[in-house]
């Protein structure tokens, strides 16, 4: 089990990619959120297994996440981070600023 903080950067607001990447991570069986930020990037943290971490990864760095074509991401700050209790934590949620 690992959990990852993820910042996103690049033509990410606008073209909905926070519904992709829940797309992604329910289809990985992860757990987290997702949120806009202000300066434009989105910020997420995923937990789950580690191989279903490392595909969500993947396909983050696609190219196309999730088949959207709007998306274009120009940088990934991806960091290890301690884990979350996973009874506190249903699903993985968009939330707001």
């Amino acid at each position: 089990m690992i959990r990852k903080h993820i910042k996103v950067q690049g033509r990410v607001q606008g073209v909905g990619f926070r519904y992709t990447a829940m797309g992604m991570a329910q289809k990985c069986s992860l757990t987290g959120w997702v949120k806009n930020n202000y300066d434009g990037s989105v910020e997420m943290e995923v937990q789950g297994a580690d191989h279903r971490v490392d595909m969500f990864l993947q396909e983050l760095n696609s190219g196309k996440p999730g088949g959207n074509r709007w998306i274009r991401i120009e940088h990934l700050d991806v960091k290890e981070i301690p884990l979350v209790n996973v009874a506190r934590e249903k699903g993985f949620i968009p939330k707001s600023y």
